[in-house]
């Protein structure tokens, strides 16, 4: 019975990897073919490499300022990891999550490695972890709500995306006041941390412009961005690739956007989580959590 209910896992982590592939390709096919790929190319070969650096620094330390955030969390429910150690595990979480999306996910890497070495509930680690992808979430449904205001025409939408962004923030919290209440005292700091942080990946998409000679409708470019983000947090492709895509092109064209320019922006920010995610490979050989002289639930 157990090896039956092992070989339906493999297999249903194997269709999904194989569906997430589809998705992907077909959403870069459908990209491909609404672009000029010659306009595309040339705006990469012009593009400002310093102004890039920058845009790749400030993703970094959005990422050490989530790394943050989930520690606050994991304290909340007795593990209390050094942020150094922290940050080796949320890089390794973030190399698992973008290079190796069939097999485990960083989420559920860190969940079960945590579960094993501090002794703490499954159920509280996995609160811990998807608390901390929550309040990310809420971030940047609430920076997405003011952009809303400043770029959109219609009052509905503008409507839709406030009031979404609201009752999201009030139903998280009365979920962690009811039924979540390790982590209650975290509501307000980590919700701070989760807007910092999205506000530093806007930074590094306004550096990406920058870096393009965009110097007009930014406002418009970057609500894209973060509806794009929203979208690929959805795990319908490898990454988010291809669907961040698929919206910066649509949205091109409710905004008017150039649509070569929309997805180049896209791919560089795609490339520059690639590039800060592969660090976290270090510590597929390493253990992240190595431990000296100390407990974690100490």
């Amino acid at each position: 019975m157990e090896d039956s209910l092992k070989a339906t896992s493999k297999t249903n982590k194997l269709l999904k990897l194989i569906l997430k592939i589809a998705v992907t390709t077909v959403c870069i096919w459908y990209v491909s073919g609404k672009i000029d790929f010659a306009k595309a190319g040339a705006a990469l070969h012009n593009a400002n490499w310093l102004y890039l650096f920058i845009a790749l620094f400030a993703f970094i330390f959005s990422k050490l300022v989530s790394s943050i955030r989930l520690n606050i969390y994991f304290r909340n429910i007795g593990i209390h990891l050094p942020q150094l150690q922290n940050i080796k595990l949320y890089w390794l979480g973030m190399f698992y999550n973008l290079f190796l999306p069939g097999s485990i996910s960083g989420d559920a890497y860190k969940v079960i490695l945590l579960t094993k070495k501090c002794n703490v509930s499954y159920k509280k680690t996995t609160a811990a972890v998807l608390l901390d992808r929550f309040s990310g979430l809420l971030g940047l449904g609430l920076i997405l709500a003011v952009y809303s205001i400043t770029v959109l025409k219609d009052a509905f939408y503008i409507g839709a995306i406030c009031a979404g962004a609201f009752l999201s923030c009030v139903g998280l919290y009365i979920i962690i006041q009811f039924w979540l209440k390790d982590f209650i005292t975290s509501f307000f700091p980590t919700l701070l941390l989760g807007i910092v942080v999205q506000a530093l990946q806007v930074i590094c998409a306004y550096f990406i412009m920058t870096a393009l000679n965009i110097s007009t409708h930014q406002s418009a470019y970057i609500f894209l961005f973060l509806a794009s983000s929203v979208v690929a947090v959805l795990p319908l492709t490898i990454g988010g690739l291809g669907a961040r895509e698929v919206v910066f092109l649509e949205g091109s064209k409710y905004f008017g956007l150039l649509q070569e320019t929309s997805v180049v922006i896209s791919i560089l920010f795609y490339l520059i989580t690639l590039l800060t995610s592969t660090w976290g490979s270090i510590y597929v050989f390493k253990d992240p959590l190595k431990k000296k002289d100390h407990s974690y639930n100490e």
